[in-house]
């Protein structure tokens, strides 16, 4: 049985930016469910955009995107529709507009050679037993065991390393659903949809490479209809949908109180969604995985007994950053107070194409 210093489970943006930044440094063994390549397989509702702070840190990296990860059209603002009150705006955002797919498999591909990577895989169990992680898993056909002195989780919202360190920890879940259409409107945009007849999280679509994405984070028991009902209140606001091309489906977390941020125990870790490092108010993710990758990367490379004690300590500052998020998410899923940020109009910016009928006490009228 191989012993490993680190074992990073899971290769998102968040377990394959530590994976990279430790190499060189310690001995590493990273297991991902995603294959080396391709597309089959990979179904994660996400709409695929990098916000600023996910910006900021490949800045700090010196990194540059590949032209192959980045989508077309590149789009400066979001539609912010409240379905109850028949309000639409428009809000500046600096978003860049990529293929999440190629954007994990390019992230997975600047790890280098010296780390054992094991893709097409599957973590089966985790456990402490003499000091060390003992983790079985299957690849390459096989099931194997390794052990490690440090164990990271970076394995998403159905994390298992957080399921085995904390398993009375409950945090709050929804569905999310998202189906992809042939793009068939005049000119592309992003949405981001408040119906609180669907659901008390938020929904979203994006325009990319030809297609139209729509989707949304739900209620775990009747997700689905939820959704489709969903698509059609959407067709008043010149929503057009037609046949879906692909459809997808994965959990997501939704932290809603500071005990959802948990970041491990006994030399096991948690980082990116796995620990609960996720935006209520939008459901980004990728910012906070980089970033959480970043901070441990830091607390390995420092001679501290206790990391799991400097860690906690090390990423204050960003649970503060998201429970400010959950803050914010409590003001824009309350009817009220939504509709009142949207009426005030600040930080609006007219949009002349924009001007299209919505629905408003049973009634078509224009959008101011």
């Amino acid at each position: 049985m191989e012993h490993f210093d680190v074992a990073i489970i899971g290769l998102g943006p968040a377990g394959a930016a530590l994976t990279r930044k430790l190499s060189g440094k310690m001995r590493v063994i990273a297991l991902d469910k995603k294959r080396q390549c391709g597309n089959e397989g990979f179904t994660k509702p996400c709409g695929g955009l990098l916000a600023p702070d996910a910006q900021r840190s490949f800045i700090r990296d010196g990194m540059t995107l590949p032209v192959d990860v980045i989508a077309n059209p590149q789009i400066f603002s979001v539609k912010t529709v409240d379905v109850d009150a028949a309000l639409t705006r428009n809000y500046p955002r600096s978003y860049i507009n990529i293929n999440r797919h190629a954007f994990d498999l390019w992230m997975k591909s600047l790890i280098p050679d010296d780390v054992q990577v094991y893709h097409d895989s599957l973590c089966r169990k985790v456990w402490r037993e003499e000091d060390k992680w003992h983790v079985i898993f299957r690849a390459d056909g096989w099931e194997q065991q390794i052990s490690a002195r440090y164990l990271v989780g970076a394995d998403g919202a159905n994390s298992l390393v957080r399921r085995a360190l904390y398993p009375q920890h409950r945090i709050r879940k929804y569905v999310a659903i998202q189906q992809w259409f042939a793009e068939s409107h005049p000119v592309p945009f992003y949405s981001c949809i408040f119906d609180n007849a669907a659901t008390d999280c938020y929904s979203w679509s994006i325009s990319k490479d030809g297609y139209f994405i729509f989707g949304g984070a739900y209620p775990m028991k009747d997700g689905q209809a939820r959704f489709e009902a969903l698509k059609a209140r959407m067709e008043a606001f010149q929503f057009r949908f037609g046949k879906p091309v692909k459809s997808e489906k994965c959990t997501v977390l939704f932290p809603s109180r500071w005990a959802d941020f948990v970041c491990g125990k006994e030399n096991a870790f948690l980082i990116g969604e796995a620990a609960g490092f996720i935006s209520a108010s939008s459901l980004e993710g990728i910012s906070y995985a980089l970033d959480s990758a970043e901070i441990l990367h830091g607390i390995f490379g420092q001679e501290t007994a206790d990391k799991n004690n400097a860690y906690r300590k090390a990423t204050r500052k960003l649970r503060l950053k998201l429970y400010g998020k959950i803050l914010k998410s409590r003001v824009l899923t309350s009817a009220m107070t939504r509709r009142w940020i949207m009426q005030s109009g600040v930080a609006h910016i007219p949009v002349t194409q924009d001007d299209q009928p919505t629905v408003n006490a049973g009634r078509l009228v224009n959008t101011p």
